[in-house]
């Protein structure tokens, strides 16, 4: 039979599913022998936990001790084997890259049925595939996770641009910047994507009043569309003295629009935890409970441009569902052992169309005409020579997986032979179909 993990279930097109088979709840769990509590190591700074824990709890676990982990999702409320199965990305990744380049060991249950301890020093060849593989060669059972020191607190400021030029020269000279001091850098570097301007509000509503007020629809260009570049600075009791004119540096060197400056500062727990906040909005007004069309694309730093004419001031017209972030990394942050695809550039950018379907008569709105509008942004990039690769990505054929992974599909395939010769796990990737003994052939 074939096998599938389930973390907690943010999978887009049932990949986590699996027909003729079992689907292993690695996370809620219930009744009998409950999997360790996260196991803080704080002189050497770790932590050991179980593949299928939620990352808000491992926050909790090593905040106990001062510590967290570098590198986080947005939303906190995922399991730890699901996001190391993909990358797992967010704000914090120009700096330490994704969450797959933080982890030291796992512990990993083969399609074979081996359980292997994997390491730098330990199983390598499994280590790296497993880190970023789709649950295709094992399922994670324990990671060991890289720890820092917690701030205490968190300068959060977002402030807007009209011209993408200037936007994403911003973005791409503060994610340079990885290497200085932390006094001289932001902790965090992520942005979106405005082009529909009653999104505004919501938008708005969650950080205080501009230093200079002004009406934001005044703001609006004529092309529509308005960007937003959001950044942190993390700050501790004994540098609360600095954060000031630290900030203010680092302001003075950007080119957004000056009367927009929005900022807050707010616990580190809860700058992590802010989209879990938004979440709980949506669900007391029946939003959270449907179809999710999300397009999650890698691109390359000199086609963003390119990018941004065809589709955010093209295709999606000036109606949306949901936000639109796009920020910059760099691609050495990145293991290129991992099993992840990333685009052949030193900086891609992570362009996330995180849209909801709703049944609301609104024909913009529904689910129908959101994946067409993905399936058209898809081939405007293919039309224009845009290579990106899908980040969560989701194919229908081994054709299209193996031009996915490019140059890394030989590697992936050896990798699936030697560790699930049989294509028992993860089916509904729908990478590989198992394979099976005929009947007869089976053990009574």
């Amino acid at each position: 039979m074939t096998v599938s993990a389930r973390g907690h279930g943010h999978s887009i097109n049932g990949q986590a599913q699996t027909t003729n088979g079992v689907v292993i709840q690695m996370s809620g769990w219930k009744g009998g022998n409950k999997p360790p509590r996260p196991r803080v190591w704080a002189e050497e700074r770790y932590v050991d936990v179980w593949g299928g824990e939620l990352w808000i709890d491992v926050l909790k676990s090593t905040l106990e001790y001062g510590l967290a982990p570098k590198s986080w999702t947005d939303y906190l409320y995922l399991s730890v084997g699901g996001t190391l199965s993909n990358a797992g990305i967010s704000g914090q990744a120009f700096n330490h890259g994704p969450q797959i380049s933080n982890v030291y060991e796992l512990d990993v249950v083969t399609g074979k049925g081996e359980v292997l301890t994997c390491s730098e020093d330990e199983n390598t060849e499994l280590f790296h595939a497993v880190l970023g593989g789709l649950g295709q060669f094992g399922i994670i059972t324990r990671a060991r996770i890289s720890l820092e020191p917690a701030p205490k607190m968190v300068r959060w400021i977002r402030v807007l641009y009209s011209n993408f030029s200037a936007f994403t020269s911003d973005q791409e000279h503060l994610i340079s910047l990885h290497a200085e001091p932390s006094n001289q850098k932001f902790d965090y570097v992520e942005g979106f994507v405005i082009v529909d301007e009653g999104l505004i509000n919501n938008w708005r509503s969650s950080l205080l009043s501009p230093q200079n007020p002004v009406k934001i629809s005044t703001l609006f260009p004529s092309g529509g569309v308005l960007y937003c570049l959001e950044i942190a600075k993390n700050y501790h009791e004994s540098t609360v003295q600095t954060i000031d004119q630290e900030v203010e540096f680092l302001l003075k060197k950007l080119n957004f629009i000056s009367t927009s400056v929005f900022t807050t500062d707010l616990l580190y727990v809860d700058f992590l935890d802010r989209v879990h906040k938004a979440e709980l909005k949506l669900r007391s007004k029946g939003l959270w409970e449907v179809p999710h069309p999300w397009l999650n694309l890698f691109i390359p730093s000199s086609k963003i441009a390119e990018f941004d004419k065809g589709v955010f001031k093209g295709i999606l017209g000036n109606k949306t569902s949901g936000p639109i972030l796009i920020y910059p990394m760099n691609k050495n942050k990145w293991d290129h052992r991992s099993s992840v695809v990333t685009p052949d550039e030193g900086v891609f950018y992570l362009v996330a169309l995180l849209r909801s379907a709703l049944d609301n008569g609104e024909e913009t709105q529904s689910l129908e005409y959101l994946n067409n509008q993905n399936r058209q942004i898809l081939r405007y990039c293919d039309e224009a020579g845009i290579k990106v690769k899908r980040y969560l990505p989701h194919y229908t054929t081994q054709q299209e997986w193996m031009d996915h992974f490019g140059n890394k599909w030989d590697r992936f395939y050896e990798m699936k032979m030697e560790f699930d010769p049989r294509h028992i796990l993860a089916s509904g990737q729908r990478i590989f179909t198992p394979t099976f003994p005929s009947s007869s052939n089976m053990p009574s």
